[in-house]
């Protein structure tokens, strides 16, 4: 089944389904506590880069989130959490999410967003091993499943450790 997703910035109203969409997707709260904690902090938070997906109804199936972290003392991106509705996923939803997120990272004029995740799935958005930049985690992690993905190549990419915004208990 092919469906043609609609993307658009988080709205206040909102904050329910997006909770709701990330409770539905994984196993525990964790994750919908994560987007609120992150939500809540000023330093971490960029209005415009939480994005939906909205199934052809206008409900929302899709989240993506990219908020403020660090490598080293310079400014970037960390996308995550990424979640989709049981019901509509391995359907392009979350890839539209992320996809428009990405975009209008770049729009804002943002350079580098990081992401640990699974090997298979993110580099189709341009993501490549986060240590082909210098870019590190703060804890032990599979070389493979960190990630980081330049939006500007005209600009050097920040090599060193990510800092990740304090939601994340890191």
């Amino acid at each position: 089944m092919s469906t043609t997703w609609t993307t658009r910035p988080e709205r206040p109203e909102d904050i329910a389904a997006v909770r709701g969409i990330n409770l539905a997707a994984f196993p525990t709260a964790e994750e919908a506590d994560l987007v609120d904690a992150l939500r809540a902090d000023r330093d971490a938070w960029i209005d415009g880069l939480s994005w939906v997906s909205q199934a052809p109804d206008g409900s929302l199936a899709g989240h993506a989130l990219l908020t403020r972290c660090h490598i080293d003392d310079r400014p970037a991106l960390a996308l995550a959490p990424c979640a989709v509705l049981p019901a509509h996923q391995r359907r392009g939803t979350g890839t539209a999410a992320i996809r428009a997120a990405l975009d209008a990272a770049r729009d804002k004029g943002e350079h580098l967003v990081v992401v640990l995740g699974h090997p298979d799935y993110y580099p189709r958005f341009g993501f490549v091993p986060a240590s082909r930049f210098g870019i590190r985690a703060p804890f032990e992690v599979p070389d493979e499943a960190l990630m980081a993905l330049a939006l500007d190549a005209s600009r050097p990419a920040p090599s060193g450790v990510i800092r990740y915004a304090a939601p994340f208990g890191i």
